[in-house]
């Protein structure tokens, strides 16, 4: 909401200065966002001192003027008829930003080069007047800027209103609050008309036909108007908030929407059907063009203002090309009404249209307020317009909302807020913005809002008012009593940082995703219908269609991510996230929440580098980074073995592998099918692994043991035997750990070969066995026995040959 500082100042006396006002402001709850001064560019225009004026040599009506601005003299084409040698006028230098009419350029006019422009009133918005340049006093100095020459300035306060706060979308609204700040006395425009009279129902009538949605109307008519421009005041008030005039009628209906909060609209009387106005639901599938000129399709929980055979407006959103007023109109019908709020905020939603009057309907106007806005409009029509208002006015209203009354306990305001006013202040910081209050009990007051203060529901928003109306800034802070001792930090915490930390250190970036996916995303990843994570918690009121429920896998997150990534250029892609699922268990249960770190690997295994050729990531890199990350948190005994059929429906068939602690399940990581990456518009190759947090953390160790280095040397053995083709490698690796040998102190496989000449459904695998002693330096031929011995146990345990 922009608000005037001048036109503030005609309703209530600002001695403040605009930062001081700006800071109350804020501390009462209307947050100020930005201050500006609404003349700043005529800092760039200056008092200009014509000292001759010559024929164009190229155009018979334009002048070639020397123009003194104290520091240089400039030459300006100019095509005003009372331009003149030795007058004072305004001038825009080269970069002024003028209104409408973007910045000025140096140019060039019929071969004769300008560098600025000598201005109208128009052109400044200081006036109506288009005839000329405009003409300056004498006495005035020259170059002074215009601004500090005729001492214009109006500040522009911008103030961030919360939902709540529809009081304050109007200037009166505003300066209540400053009253209250500078506790000055807020002063109304007098908006009185007589209300009796049967003139105005002999020529028009308002038939409401859904009560429920509109609850008031009101209206009056004036006739014998005349349609002009308005006068200077008027359009200089409209400018200050950002409003473009557009004739004195319309301009009126937008003044008192600024200033009283409560939007109008203005028919042309003669241009209704039967001079009468109908108020009633839309009909499923109405088609009606509005002031914009866009066909719009109603549905029936939307009100339409109606003449006696047809649509005229949308209530309380926009107006109809049907009944706008036009240069020739006579008599008008003025309209001021109280509309459901919920039924407006729904209209505007469907329709997409987002108007002043919309802005605060949905919000809620004052209810009392029709008849003064309405009032005040009419005074106004009848003054400028020159119109005669008719004797009486419409009220059609029924089941208006009532203020409440609200008990507010003196002690329980001072324990909630930590203050300690007495019953005294609280009264009269509330009867400063129009509240009414009445003393019953020794503590409790019996508090009235005004009909504009549509909020107040409760005695919390009492106190809430008391609060600000304070100064959140005067509130003195309090500190919970809580025991001294200090609480052991959570390890999960510990631990998830350092697994972020080590994630980064192998060149991952952290992902974070909303919580929530579409649910196509089940089918993207071609789950199996019985998956449990197609067990889906619906969100009710979704922010979007591709959002509508709570993610079952971090998975669809990280692909649209690096899908965004790669279409910006960036073609590899190592991130990863650490959030939770949601696995759903019926409507009146709350869902499984499974905390997971998940991370994908795309493009290049290196970063480009000169000395470094280009090679694509594969399985083996995002493996390592796994058993890397498992090392660096000191958990042990980690597999990895083939995947089970229903364990990743996303991941390729014999490039994926799960993931295995002791007889624990912990993740999966593998390659992403083909299909998937088309799903989601990907054309590289995706790794992915996935590890169940609430399993992971009760794996790593709290402490850590430290170990002697050994004092005699260690000596190794490798064993290549023949197995069938189906068995895992690494089943070899874990059957020897499970010998528990004293000696054996490491285990690894350096060589799998499946081809000529080892037979057909067989394959060959290498490891390498080291042995050490903590004692003593082992002997060969010890060493020798019991690798044999080992290499016996293998071969029988896994029908095992060697090689030939």
């Amino acid at each position: 909401m922009k608000v005037s500082l001048n036109w503030l100042k005609t309703f209530v006396p600002i001695a403040l200065s605009p930062d001081e006002l700006a800071a109350a402001l804020t501390m009462t709850g209307l947050e100020v966002e930005a201050i500006s001064d609404r003349f700043e560019y005529l800092k760039r225009v200056k008092v200009g001192h014509v000292t001759a004026v010559k024929d164009h040599p190229n155009a018979d009506r334009l002048k070639v003027c020397d123009v003194d601005i104290g520091e240089r003299t400039l030459t300006v084409v100019c095509g005003a008829p009372n331009v003149r040698e030795g007058m004072l006028s305004p001038i825009a230098i080269v970069g002024t930003h003028l209104p409408n009419s973007g910045v000025l350029e140096k140019g060039v006019i019929r071969g004769v080069s300008s560098e600025g422009m000598l201005c109208s009133e128009a052109e400044l918005e200081l006036g109506m007047d288009t005839s000329g340049i405009m003409t300056l006093d004498d006495n005035l100095t020259v170059g002074q800027s215009l601004s500090t020459a005729l001492n214009l300035s109006d500040t522009m306060i911008e103030v961030d209103l919360t939902p709540n706060r529809p009081d304050c979308l109007s200037i009166i609204g505003t300066a209540r609050e400053i009253a209250a700040i500078v506790k000055k006395e807020l002063s109304c425009p007098d908006t009185t008309l007589p209300v009796a009279g049967k003139e105005i129902h002999e020529q028009t009538s308002v038939t409401v036909d859904a009560p429920d949605l509109c609850p008031r109307y009101a209206a009056r008519v004036i006739e014998n108007i005349t349609v002009a421009p308005s006068p200077f005041w008027l359009q200089e008030r409209l400018r200050s908030v950002g409003l473009r005039p557009i004739n004195n009628i319309v301009d009126i209906t937008n003044f008192v929407l600024m200033e009283q909060g409560q939007p109008l609209h203005a028919f042309d009387l003669d241009r209704l059907e039967e001079r009468r106005i109908v108020v009633r639901a839309a009909v499923e599938g109405e088609v009606f063009t509005t002031l914009d000129e866009k066909e719009r399709t109603l549905s029936k929980d939307m009100l339409l203002i109606c003449d006696g055979k047809k649509p005229v407006a949308i209530a309380g959103v926009m107006g109809g090309l049907n009944s706008e007023i036009e240069t020739d109109t006579c008599n008008v019908l003025l309209e001021s009404a109280y509309f459901n709020p919920v039924s407006i905020r729904k209209t505007s939603k469907k329709l997409g249209l987002n108007t002043d009057a919309s802005h605060r309907f949905e919000r809620g106007v004052d209810p009392q307020g029709t008849l003064v806005a309405l009032d005040r409009a009419a005074r106004l029509i009848a003054e400028i317009g020159n119109g005669r208002i008719l004797d009486g006015v419409i009220d059609e209203c029924e089941n208006l909302p009532q203020p409440q009354t609200i008990a507010l306990s003196t002690k329980q305001t001072n324990r909630l807020l930590g203050t300690d006013f007495n019953r005294m202040e609280i009264r009269d910081r509330l009867i400063s913005v129009g509240f009414k209050t009445e003393e019953n009990a020794t503590d409790v007051l019996s508090v009235t809002a005004p009909s504009f203060r549509v909020d107040i529901k409760r005695p919390e928003d009492l106190m809430e008012e008391v609060a600000r109306l304070s100064g959140y800034d005067n509130i003195p802070t309090t500190y919970p009593l809580i025991p001294a001792e200090a609480r052991t930090p959570q390890t999960v915490i510990d631990h998830r940082r350092s697994l972020k930390t080590i994630l980064n250190g192998f060149g991952f970036d952290e992902a974070i995703n909303y919580s929530f996916m579409d649910i196509k995303d089940c089918d993207r990843l071609l789950l199996d219908a019985d998956d449990y994570r197609r067990s889906l918690v619906e969100i009710l009121n979704p922010l979007t269609e591709d959002q509508t429920v709570m993610r079952s896998t971090l998975l669809p997150g990280l692909l649209k991510s690096a899908h965004r990534n790669i279409s910006q250029g960036s073609k590899t892609s190592r991130l990863f996230e650490v959030g939770k699922v949601f696995i759903g268990k019926g409507k009146t249960h709350l869902p499984d929440e499974i905390e997971i770190l998940a991370g994908i690997w795309t493009g290049l295994r290196t970063d480009t580098l000169w000395n470094v050729p280009e090679a694509a990531c594969d399985f083996y890199d995002l493996k390592g980074v796994v058993e890397t990350l498992f090392s660096a948190l000191k958990i042990n005994n980690i597999s990895f073995t083939r995947m089970p059929v229903d364990a990743g429906s996303y991941l390729k068939n014999g490039f994926a592998a799960q993931i295995i602690a002791g007889e624990t399940p912990l993740g999966l990581v593998g390659k992403l099918r083909s299909r998937v990456l088309k799903n989601y518009d990907l054309k590289q190759v995706v790794f992915y692994f996935e590890l169940d947090m609430n399993q992971l953390y009760g794996m790593i160790p709290d402490s850590l043991q430290a170990m002697p280095i050994p004092k005699y040397p260690a000596t190794s053995r490798d064993v290549t035997v023949i197995i069938d083709r189906d068995i895992e490698a690494d089943s070899l690796l874990t059957f020897i750990r499970d010998l528990k040998e004293d000696l054996v102190e490491q285990l690894s496989l350096f060589d799998v070969f499946a081809d000529d000449p080892i037979p057909k459904g067989k394959k060959s695998v290498s490891f390498r066995i080291v042995y050490r002693s903590h004692e003593e330096t082992l002997e060969d031929e010890r060493v020798n026995n019991i690798h044999k011995h080992l290499s016996e146990r293998l071969i029988a345990h896994f029908n095992a040959a060697l090689p030939e």
